[in-house]
């Protein structure tokens, strides 16, 4: 026997506990698990006096799931474990909460590593007795008032996803008949774009006489968006065309309606927010940034931006990088009380998936692709990396971070540590203040200035040089 493991034998021996198992300790006994499907949910509770099972199944329509809230409250349950499967969960789920039982939805990960279970009644029976232990841990669920402005946020994106998709094709259709509205004008859903496709539409064939519309604004003259719209009219080319914005259309009213029932929602939260003595605004003052803010006048975000900010106290389009976009999204993906659900911005980051998975090999940290499925607001985490990319060229604080990054790794590293700076600043502002979240800008601008001049103080040095500082000179 080798010394290691006479070792180990010498100390079993003088415990007397070698290959003795504690059972779990159950520290509630009010719960229950249930195993969640597309036609059947399967419920556990505490075993029956004799120490039998306790596992009854239900279906799944409307009356099912008020006759499995009915027994649980039979059965005196207060809490409930239940596996976040598809959507099925949903529609039980809002029957538990308004019944006033607990719902934890944990994740089918934590504890499908458990060997041993192959049916979904001893599946809900571990889920009541690991949760009846305290060892599951609820996923985050926003509340209701959030829940419905996510719904509407989606199904928004959804209809701008569509909406782009046509886009695409009403410029195949242009580049067939080589009439190119794209290269006259920056961009076919503008002003003059639409103008120039509408007239087209309604039968104007005269490059000159549609190069009459162009706005004063265009970059182009007349004579250089006539010669661009000059192209063979076919007339089948032409008819798609029409198809085509035909659905732009129809998604445009889509989304405009979409627009205004998120507007209500907000509408009728902020009433909810004043009765409860919670932070709402009453003017919104103009954007510190004039030139953000006619950019957002311009695509027509002001209202949301406003509506926004005086529902929820908070404009978080003054961070840098945060458009009115990523501003609903924070809002209706996890909901104003970020700070209450997330203790600090470290928590925000992880659960977005911000932060870098180190794994460690040999003590050394070891850089491995996750093969998990995302957790967190993938779709808050997308906006967050969009605006990290937009902010690569700004001379701002964000904008010299994420070059910086870039040098060293690259850009798709620097996009996502500038996603996690912006995702740290949005829980500063909500938790501290705009003031809070932006106030150490110009101090990170100075002491930056401060290392750029030393850096090239030493270069200078190494090759023989002194640097020697020049006033600017005023212009007359």
């Amino acid at each position: 026997m080798s010394p290691i493991k006479a070792n180990i034998k010498r100390q079993h021996r003088r415990s007397g506990k070698a290959g003795t198992e504690q059972p779990l300790r159950e520290i509630r006994t009010d719960v229950a698990g249930i195993d969640i499907g597309a036609t059947e949910n399967y419920i556990g509770c505490r075993p029956t006096a004799n120490g039998g099972p306790n596992v009854r199944s239900f279906g799944t329509d409307t009356q099912s799931l008020l006759e499995t809230a009915d027994w649980l409250e039979a059965e005196s349950v207060h809490s409930v474990a239940m596996e976040s499967t598809g959507v099925y969960w949903i529609s039980l789920y809002q029957v538990l909460v308004r019944r006033g039982i607990e719902v934890n939805l944990v994740d089918a990960r934590a504890v499908r590593g458990v060997p041993g279970r192959k049916t979904d009644v001893l599946d809900c029976q571990w889920l009541r007795q690991l949760h009846a232990c305290g060892l599951l841990k609820g996923c985050f669920l926003p509340d209701d008032q959030t829940a419905a402005l996510r719904n509407l946020q989606r199904m928004r994106h959804t209809l701008r996803q569509s909406q782009d998709d046509w886009i695409r094709r009403i410029q195949k259709q242009l580049d067939l008949m080589n009439v190119r509205v794209h290269r006259a004008v920056s961009d076919i859903t503008g002003l003059t774009g639409m103008l120039i496709l509408r007239s087209i539409l309604a039968g104007e064939r005269d490059p000159r006489k549609l190069a009459t519309l162009r706005d004063p604004r265009c970059r182009k003259s007349e004579e250089e968006i006539a010669r661009e719209l000059t192209g063979n009219w076919r007339d089948e080319h032409l008819q798609n065309l029409a198809v085509t914005m035909s659905m732009y259309d129809h998604l445009s009213a889509q989304i405009a309606t979409t627009d205004q029932n998120i507007g209500q929602l907000l509408t009728r939260i902020r009433a909810i927010r004043e009765a409860t003595g919670q932070a709402v605004a009453a003017v919104v003052p103009p954007h510190p940034s004039k030139e953000k803010g006619r950019r957002m006048i311009k695509r027509g975000e002001e209202p949301m931006r406003q509506e926004l900010a005086r529902t929820f106290g908070t404009d978080l389009t003054v961070i840098e990088g945060v458009g009115v976009e990523a501003a609903a999204c924070v809002y209706m993906e996890l909901g104003p009380d970020i700070p209450a659900r997330f203790p600090t911005e470290h928590h925000l980051v992880s659960y977005l998936k911000l932060s870098p998975r180190l794994a460690i090999s040999g003590g050394q940290p070891v850089h491995r692709k996750s093969k998990s499925p995302h957790r967190g607001s993938l779709p808050l985490k997308r906006v967050l990396l969009t605006a990290a990319s937009a902010v690569r060229d700004s001379k701002t604080v964000l904008g010299d971070y994420y070059r910086k990054i870039a040098y060293r790794k690259g850009a798709g590293v620097a996009a996502f540590a500038t996603a996690a700076k912006l995702a740290q600043r949005i829980y500063r502002a909500l938790a501290h203040g705009i003031e809070y979240a932006t106030g150490g800008d110009a101090r990170w601008q100075s002491a930056e200035q401060e290392r750029r001049r030393a850096r090239l103080a030493r270069q200078a040095a190494s090759l023989g040089l002194i640097l020697v500082p020049t006033a600017t000179a005023s212009t007359p």
